[in-house]
C-alpha cells in the first residue's frame, strides 16, 4: 500500500503543478491545457477515443504476436544450427542498427494505408529484443544437463526443446517485457506516416486543428494501452515461469 502511494506521489505532484501552471496562465491553453480540461475533453470524446484506441490496440497486439513468434522461431533456428546462426546473427544486428522509423514511409508505399504497415513497424521493433534475449538464454543453458541428455541418447532437437528452451524461459520473458514496452511505438509511428484511424492519426488530426487538449487525451489513452499491455505480458510471463518451476520475479534484465 505504502509503496503504491510512494510511486503515485510524484505523478500526482506533477499533475498538481501542471494544473496550477495552466490556471495561472503560464502558457495559453492551446499550448498547455490544464489536466482538468484534458479529462473533460476525453470524456466528451470518449466514443472517438475508443474507436481509434481499438484500431491502435489491434495493430499493437498483432505486431506483438507476429514479432514474438518470429523472434522465438529465429532464436530456435540459430540455436539449432551454427551455420544458420552465423548467417542470421549479422542480419539481426543490422535490423537493430537500421533507423526503423525511416522505413515507415516505404512500408506505407509498399503495403498501403491499412493496418499492414503499422503491424510491420511493430514487428520490426519487437523482433530483435525477443530473438536476441531468447537466443542468449538458449546459449546459456547448463552444459551439465545438456551433456547428461546426450549421454542418455537424446537427439539435438529434443535437447533444444526439452532442456535448453525451458532453461531460457526467463530470458524470453525479459525480451517479451521489452517488446511489450516498445510495441506501441511502431504502430503509432506507422499511423503518423499514413493512416485514417488510430491514436497516432487522431493526435496528428488534433494537432492540425490546434486541439491540444484532444492530443493530450489521445496520448493519455495510448499510455494506458501501453501500461495495460505491459501488465498483461508481465502476468502471462509470471504464470508461465511459475508453471516451469521458476521463482517469482526470476527474469533477467529489463
Amino acid at each position: 500500500m505504502r509503496a503504491g502511494l510512494a510511486r503515485a506521489l510524484p505523478a500526482c505532484a506533477g499533475l498538481g503543478l501542471w494544473e496550477a501552471a495552466a490556471r495561472l496562465g503560464a502558457a495559453p491553453p492551446y499550448i498547455l491545457p490544464a489536466p482538468s480540461r484534458v479529462v473533460q475533453t476525453a470524456w466528451r470524446a470518449r466514443a472517438l477515443l475508443a474507436e481509434h484506441a481499438a484500431a491502435t490496440a489491434a495493430e499493437i497486439l498483432a505486431g506483438l504476436a507476429i514479432g514474438a513468434a518470429l523472434g522465438i522461431g529465429a532464436a530456435l533456428a540459430m540455436a539449432a544450427s551454427r551455420p544458420l546462426e552465423r548467417a542470421l546473427r549479422p542480419a539481426l544486428t543490422v535490423s537493430q542498427a537500421l533507423p526503423v522509423f525511416a522505413l515507415a514511409p516505404m512500408l506505407t508505399l509498399w503495403m498501403g494505408y491499412g493496418m499492414a504497415p503499422k503491424i510491420a513497424m511493430a514487428v520490426l521493433i519487437i523482433f530483435f529484443p525477443v530473438a536476441s534475449a531468447f537466443h542468449d538464454g538458449l546459449r546459456g543453458a547448463d552444459p551439465a544437463w545438456i551433456e547428461l541428455a546426450r549421454n542418455l541418447g537424446a537427439r539435438p532437437g529434443a535437447i533444444l526443446l526439452r532442456i535448453r528452451a525451458p532453461a531460457a524461459a526467463p530470458h524470453l520473458a525479459a525480451g517479451l517485457r521489452i517488446a511489450a514496452t516498445t510495441a506501441p511505438i511502431g504502430a503509432v509511428v506507422g499511423e503518423w506516416v499514413g493512416s485514417g484511424r488510430g491514436l497516432g492519426y487522431l493526435m496528428l488530426l488534433a494537432n492540425g486543428r490546434a486541439q491540444t487538449d484532444l492530443m493530450f487525451a489521445a496520448l493519455a489513452v495510448l499510455a494506458a494501452l501501453a501500461l495495460a499491455l505491459r501488465a498483461g505480458v508481465e502476468a502471462a510471463c509470471a504464470a508461465a515461469l511459475a508453471r516451469l518451476g521458476f521463482a517469482p520475479g526470476e527474469t533477467t534484465g529489463d
